[in-house]
């Protein structure tokens, strides 16, 4: 009985191998007809396809990463691609991404995004961003840097409180300025004050600290008429503790008293509280920048004094994100400078964006960015750069200066008026 029991095992695995053998020399498409060549050939090609490509995605998963297999195999390759699996390299490779140990493509798409992006504004692809997700992930970031900082700064201080304590004059605190030597350096220049979208590039020729920094960005105060000009091309953006209908507790009055602080410092400054984002009485900022563009242009050719135009918003972030710092006891709301590079990664230069003052508007965020970190370190967040225009064009001194965001109060950003009046006037009136 045993003997039979072997036997008629040993029949049903010849009769699965043959078939199995079938299978692959014939892709199950073909019956016998005698032609031998033709079956050698569609099995050896059949074999060497499903080989090579289950090899060469055990050996180099990433190139597959952004491959769903949604085609349907052959029965042929079906069979192979099942005898493969005994082999360890390929056991291995299915293993670790059956348990998510292989970063898939949206989750790269996770870890590179961030930013800032207005509520209704639209990707490469004309979907919606995610704006809390990417805004919560350039602000962990930011946040992660600013404990290791802090961290740094503990340990210091222990051992500090170790040593024998001397009696020295009391020193000015100070942040930190950077020499040349490292500023020139592209790597270090972007990866310490910069936050690239993934919708644009920028190259080293565009970064070159030592051209930006030679740049005059300096205003002439003997001027008659406005020197400066404050607007906001999303005017009804607000805090959390705004009154509805009072323009003075939104980002209007943030920016009124900014051009009161810089007209005690000497500058005669026009603050246009125009509306550019409210169609019918309701939110639509689908055309503000055309809408802003139009108004402030026609200003600029009548007042020609004007030599800097400064486009003041606030942030959109997730609602348990708060973008503050401490500076003399005083806690302040975090800003960012913004440029716009008219420029796609897919495409290039937007030719219809055309901006003749992009190394300006990047020589003007770069110097502003330096004084910050020397003389207000950790105020400022990283210099954002992003692929469309943003009415940049409009002077060679033009800014878009995003101040907190709609989780900080009212004083918050009034605070940080303060020293943000004090860093422009560093650069304006050095």
């Amino acid at each position: 009985m045993e003997r039979l029991s072997r036997l008629w095992n040993w029949i049903l695995w010849m009769i699965f191998f043959m078939a199995g053998f079938y299978i692959v020399f014939t892709g199950g498409r073909r019956f016998w007809m005698g032609d031998l060549q033709a079956m050698i050939h569609e099995g050896k090609a059949s074999v060497q396809r499903v080989c090579q490509r289950e090899f060469a995605r055990c050996l180099y998963p990433g190139l597959f990463l952004e491959y769903a297999e949604e085609d349907i195999l052959p029965f042929s390759d079906w069979y192979i691609k099942r005898v493969m699996e005994m082999h360890p390299l390929y056991r291995l490779q299915y293993g670790a991404k059956q348990t998510g140990g292989m970063e898939n493509a949206s989750t790269y798409e996770m870890l590179v995004s961030g930013g800032v992006h207005d509520e209704n504004e639209l990707d490469e692809h004309g979907e919606e961003y995610d704006v809390e997700a990417l805004a919560q992930a350039e602000n962990e970031k930011a946040l992660e840097k600013q404990t290791e900082k802090e961290q740094e700064q503990q340990k210091e201080t222990e051992q500090t409180e170790e040593e024998p304590v001397k009696e020295e004059p009391a020193a000015i605190t100070a942040g930190t300025i950077y020499n040349m030597e490292e500023l020139s350096d592209f790597e270090f220049l972007f990866e310490n004050f910069y936050t690239m979208d993934k919708t644009t590039t920028i190259s080293p020729a565009d970064l070159n600290a030592e051209t930006l920094l030679s740049m005059d960005m300096s205003i002439d105060k003997e001027v008659e008429g406005p020197q400066i000009l404050i607007y906001h091309t999303h005017s009804q953006e607000g805090f959390v503790d705004s009154v509805p209908g009072d323009n003075s507790t939104t980002i209007i009055g943030v920016g009124e008293y900014l051009a009161q602080l810089l007209r005690e410092k000497g500058y005669d400054v026009m603050h246009v509280t125009s509306v550019y984002d409210l169609v019918d009485g309701k939110l639509d900022r689908n055309e503000a920048y055309t809408k802003a563009q139009a108004e402030i242009s026609a200003i600029l050719e009548e007042y020609e004094s004007i030599q800097s135009v400064i486009d003041l918003h606030r942030d959109g972030v997730a609602e348990g994100t708060r973008l503050v710092t401490e500076i003399d006891g005083k806690t302040m709301a975090r800003f960012m400078f913004f440029n716009g590079l008219s420029r796609t990664k897919k495409n290039g230069p937007i030719e219809y964006l055309y901006n003749p003052y992009i190394q300006n508007n990047l020589a003007l965020t770069l110097q502003l960015k330096l004084m910050s970190e020397q003389y207000y370190p950790g105020l400022a967040r990283n210099i954002y750069l992003r692929s469309l225009r943003y009415n940049l064009h409009l002077s060679d001194k033009a800014l878009l200066i995003e101040a907190g965001a709609q989780t900080n109060t009212l004083q918050e950003m009034l605070n940080t008026m303060e020293p943000l009046s004090d860093i422009l006037d560093k650069v304006f009136d050095p």
